[in-house]
Protein backbone atom coordinates (compact mmCIF):
# COMPACT_ATOMS: atom_id res chain seq x y z
CA UNK A 1 0.00 0.00 0.00
CA UNK A 2 1.17 3.25 -1.01
CA UNK A 3 1.65 5.84 1.88
CA UNK A 4 -0.12 8.60 2.28
CA UNK A 5 1.67 12.50 2.43
CA UNK A 6 2.22 13.23 5.97
CA UNK A 7 -0.91 15.89 7.05
CA UNK A 8 -0.55 17.40 10.09
CA UNK A 9 -2.80 16.97 13.31
CA UNK A 10 -5.19 19.59 13.52
CA UNK A 11 -4.15 19.17 17.20
CA UNK A 12 -1.08 19.29 16.61
CA UNK A 13 -0.80 22.48 14.84
CA UNK A 14 1.39 25.37 15.37
CA UNK A 15 -1.78 27.76 15.73
CA UNK A 16 -3.28 25.51 18.36
CA UNK A 17 -1.09 23.27 19.42
CA UNK A 18 -3.38 20.40 21.13
CA UNK A 19 -5.60 22.78 22.61
CA UNK A 20 -9.05 21.80 20.63
CA UNK A 21 -10.09 23.22 17.43
CA UNK A 22 -8.45 26.19 15.36
CA UNK A 23 -10.94 29.28 15.96
CA UNK A 24 -10.66 28.91 19.76
CA UNK A 25 -7.49 30.21 20.56
CA UNK A 26 -7.50 33.28 18.14
CA UNK A 27 -11.29 33.79 19.28
CA UNK A 28 -10.04 34.46 22.95
CA UNK A 29 -6.94 36.32 22.19
CA UNK A 30 -9.14 38.78 20.05
CA UNK A 31 -11.99 39.02 23.24
CA UNK A 32 -8.85 39.81 25.31
CA UNK A 33 -7.44 41.96 23.16
CA UNK A 34 -11.23 43.69 22.79
CA UNK A 35 -11.66 43.72 26.21
CA UNK A 36 -7.97 45.65 26.58
CA UNK A 37 -9.38 48.44 24.12
CA UNK A 38 -12.72 48.95 25.67
CA UNK A 39 -11.08 49.18 28.96
CA UNK A 40 -8.88 51.77 27.56
CA UNK A 41 -11.58 53.70 25.75
CA UNK A 42 -13.79 53.81 28.88
CA UNK A 43 -10.45 55.48 31.15
CA UNK A 44 -9.77 57.68 28.57
CA UNK A 45 -13.22 58.94 29.02
CA UNK A 46 -13.51 59.03 32.47
CA UNK A 47 -10.26 61.12 32.53
CA UNK A 48 -11.68 63.20 29.47
CA UNK A 49 -14.99 64.32 31.67
CA UNK A 50 -13.14 64.60 34.87
CA UNK A 51 -10.62 67.31 33.02
CA UNK A 52 -13.68 69.86 33.12
CA UNK A 53 -14.80 69.77 36.80
CA UNK A 54 -10.83 69.72 37.98
CA UNK A 55 -10.68 72.62 36.09
CA UNK A 56 -13.34 74.45 37.80
CA UNK A 57 -12.33 73.42 41.16
CA UNK A 58 -9.09 74.96 40.30
CA UNK A 59 -10.37 78.31 38.80
CA UNK A 60 -12.72 78.79 41.86
CA UNK A 61 -9.70 78.00 44.56
CA UNK A 62 -7.35 80.66 42.38
CA UNK A 63 -10.25 82.93 42.48
CA UNK A 64 -11.27 82.54 46.13
CA UNK A 65 -7.54 83.25 46.98
CA UNK A 66 -7.22 85.95 45.04
CA UNK A 67 -10.28 87.43 46.80
CA UNK A 68 -12.05 87.94 43.51
CA UNK A 69 -15.25 86.50 44.12
CA UNK A 70 -15.98 88.75 46.52
CA UNK A 71 -19.31 87.72 49.31
CA UNK A 72 -20.60 84.72 47.71
CA UNK A 73 -24.32 84.44 49.42
CA UNK A 74 -27.23 85.97 48.94
CA UNK A 75 -28.18 88.59 51.50
CA UNK A 76 -30.65 89.00 53.67
CA UNK A 77 -31.35 92.66 53.02
CA UNK A 78 -31.80 93.31 56.87
CA UNK A 79 -29.00 95.94 57.77
CA UNK A 80 -27.12 95.28 61.02
CA UNK A 81 -25.13 97.79 63.00
CA UNK A 82 -21.40 97.00 63.87
CA UNK A 83 -19.64 99.35 66.55
CA UNK A 84 -16.37 99.23 68.23
CA UNK A 85 -14.33 101.58 70.71
CA UNK A 86 -11.11 101.39 68.01
CA UNK A 87 -10.02 99.16 65.29
CA UNK A 88 -6.23 98.66 63.93
CA UNK A 89 -5.53 97.12 60.69
CA UNK A 90 -2.71 96.34 58.47
CA UNK A 91 -3.66 95.90 55.00
CA UNK A 92 -6.88 98.10 53.92
CA UNK A 93 -8.63 98.31 50.55
CA UNK A 94 -12.40 100.09 49.93
CA UNK A 95 -14.05 100.10 46.74
CA UNK A 96 -17.90 100.21 45.75
CA UNK A 97 -19.85 97.24 45.02
CA UNK A 98 -23.81 95.93 44.80
CA UNK A 99 -25.07 93.16 47.13
CA UNK A 100 -27.64 91.72 46.09
CA UNK A 101 -30.50 89.51 48.01
CA UNK A 102 -32.26 86.44 47.55
CA UNK A 103 -34.88 85.82 44.86
CA UNK A 104 -38.19 86.83 46.02
CA UNK A 105 -36.52 88.52 49.39
CA UNK A 106 -39.52 90.31 51.08
CA UNK A 107 -37.05 93.12 52.35
CA UNK A 108 -36.11 93.53 48.35
CA UNK A 109 -38.93 96.59 48.85
CA UNK A 110 -38.07 98.77 45.34
CA UNK A 111 -34.42 98.00 44.94
CA UNK A 112 -34.72 95.09 42.43
CA UNK A 113 -33.04 92.68 45.32
CA UNK A 114 -29.65 94.94 45.10
CA UNK A 115 -27.92 97.24 47.73
CA UNK A 116 -25.02 99.79 46.61
CA UNK A 117 -22.33 99.13 49.24
CA UNK A 118 -19.27 100.11 50.04
CA UNK A 119 -16.68 97.20 50.72
CA UNK A 120 -13.67 97.07 53.20
CA UNK A 121 -10.84 94.41 52.99
CA UNK A 122 -8.39 94.57 55.95
CA UNK A 123 -5.96 91.36 55.66
CA UNK A 124 -5.30 91.47 59.52
CA UNK A 125 -7.81 93.56 62.33
CA UNK A 126 -8.09 93.80 65.70
CA UNK A 127 -11.13 95.96 67.48
CA UNK A 128 -11.85 96.34 71.39
CA UNK A 129 -15.35 96.56 72.32
CA UNK A 130 -17.38 95.36 69.65
CA UNK A 131 -21.06 95.15 69.28
CA UNK A 132 -23.23 93.81 66.73
CA UNK A 133 -26.89 94.10 66.44
CA UNK A 134 -29.62 93.73 64.60
CA UNK A 135 -33.28 95.10 64.37
CA UNK A 136 -36.08 92.41 64.77
CA UNK A 137 -38.97 94.80 64.66
CA UNK A 138 -39.81 95.68 68.21
CA UNK A 139 -36.30 93.80 69.99
CA UNK A 140 -32.68 93.80 68.82
CA UNK A 141 -30.06 90.51 68.47
CA UNK A 142 -27.28 91.64 70.22
CA UNK A 143 -23.83 90.52 70.66
CA UNK A 144 -20.52 91.64 71.99
CA UNK A 145 -17.04 90.51 72.51
CA UNK A 146 -13.81 91.50 73.23
CA UNK A 147 -14.76 93.48 76.18
CA UNK A 148 -11.85 92.52 78.44
CA UNK A 149 -7.97 92.49 78.02
CA UNK A 150 -8.39 90.31 75.07
CA UNK A 151 -9.39 92.15 71.48
CA UNK A 152 -11.53 90.75 68.78
CA UNK A 153 -9.06 89.51 66.23
CA UNK A 154 -9.85 89.04 62.54
CA UNK A 155 -7.93 87.85 58.97
CA UNK A 156 -8.87 88.33 55.94
CA UNK A 157 -11.89 90.70 57.38
CA UNK A 158 -14.79 92.21 55.02
CA UNK A 159 -17.71 94.36 55.49
CA UNK A 160 -20.29 95.50 52.89
CA UNK A 161 -21.46 98.79 54.71
CA UNK A 162 -23.95 101.37 53.42
CA UNK A 163 -22.77 104.05 56.48
CA UNK A 164 -19.36 103.70 58.13
CA UNK A 165 -18.23 106.84 60.65
CA UNK A 166 -15.25 107.33 63.27
CA UNK A 167 -11.91 109.79 63.87
CA UNK A 168 -9.75 107.48 60.91
CA UNK A 169 -5.71 107.51 59.94
CA UNK A 170 -4.43 105.96 57.17
CA UNK A 171 -0.56 104.76 56.65
CA UNK A 172 1.04 105.28 53.21
CA UNK A 173 -2.50 105.52 51.77
CA UNK A 174 -3.29 105.64 47.85
CA UNK A 175 -6.48 107.48 46.56
CA UNK A 176 -7.92 106.54 43.31
CA UNK A 177 -6.75 103.01 42.12
CA UNK A 178 -8.80 100.80 40.16
CA UNK A 179 -10.38 98.39 41.82
CA UNK A 180 -8.83 95.09 39.94
CA UNK A 181 -5.31 96.33 41.02
CA UNK A 182 -5.79 96.38 44.30
CA UNK A 183 -2.50 94.64 46.26
CA UNK A 184 -2.84 95.50 50.09
CA UNK A 185 -5.43 93.28 51.58
CA UNK A 186 -5.24 90.25 48.39
CA UNK A 187 -8.95 91.58 47.46
CA UNK A 188 -9.38 92.89 44.12
CA UNK A 189 -12.51 94.55 43.00
CA UNK A 190 -14.51 95.31 39.27
CA UNK A 191 -12.18 96.88 36.96
CA UNK A 192 -12.74 100.19 36.48
CA UNK A 193 -14.32 100.77 39.71
CA UNK A 194 -13.02 103.93 42.16
CA UNK A 195 -11.20 102.51 45.23
CA UNK A 196 -8.34 103.38 47.67
CA UNK A 197 -5.92 101.34 49.26
CA UNK A 198 -3.15 102.20 52.17
CA UNK A 199 -0.70 99.89 53.91
CA UNK A 200 -2.61 100.40 57.72
CA UNK A 201 -5.76 101.52 59.27
CA UNK A 202 -7.18 103.03 62.67
CA UNK A 203 -10.33 103.96 63.37
CA UNK A 204 -11.57 105.62 66.63
CA UNK A 205 -15.17 105.14 67.46
CA UNK A 206 -16.32 103.16 64.62
CA UNK A 207 -20.10 102.80 63.52
CA UNK A 208 -21.05 100.67 60.25
CA UNK A 209 -23.98 99.65 58.94
CA UNK A 210 -23.52 96.92 57.08
CA UNK A 211 -24.95 94.15 54.81
CA UNK A 212 -22.47 91.82 54.95
CA UNK A 213 -19.09 90.28 56.86
CA UNK A 214 -16.52 87.73 55.94
CA UNK A 215 -13.66 86.52 57.52
CA UNK A 216 -11.16 83.73 57.32
CA UNK A 217 -10.63 83.86 60.71
CA UNK A 218 -12.80 85.96 63.23
CA UNK A 219 -12.33 85.51 67.42
CA UNK A 220 -14.09 86.76 69.58
CA UNK A 221 -13.40 86.48 73.27
CA UNK A 222 -15.59 87.04 75.74
CA UNK A 223 -18.63 86.58 73.14
CA UNK A 224 -22.15 87.23 74.50
CA UNK A 225 -25.20 86.75 72.57
CA UNK A 226 -28.65 88.11 73.86
CA UNK A 227 -32.03 90.27 72.52
CA UNK A 228 -31.85 93.25 73.92
CA UNK A 229 -34.34 96.29 73.64
CA UNK A 230 -32.06 98.63 72.23
CA UNK A 231 -28.58 98.00 69.67
CA UNK A 232 -25.84 99.04 69.44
Amino acid sequence: MASSPDVPSVGNTPENPGNGSPSEVPQAAATAAGGERRGRVRARRAAVMAVPATLVAAGLAVLTAQGALGVQFAVSGMPFTVTATELNGTGFEQFGGLDNMAEGSPNAGDSGGQVLVVTSAIKNATLDHLCQSVDLGGTNLLITAGSGATKVTASGLTTDSTELSGDAAFNNIEIGNDASTLTKAGVKGPIGVFSQQADTVHIGNLRQTNYATTAGVFKLPGLKLRFSDSGC
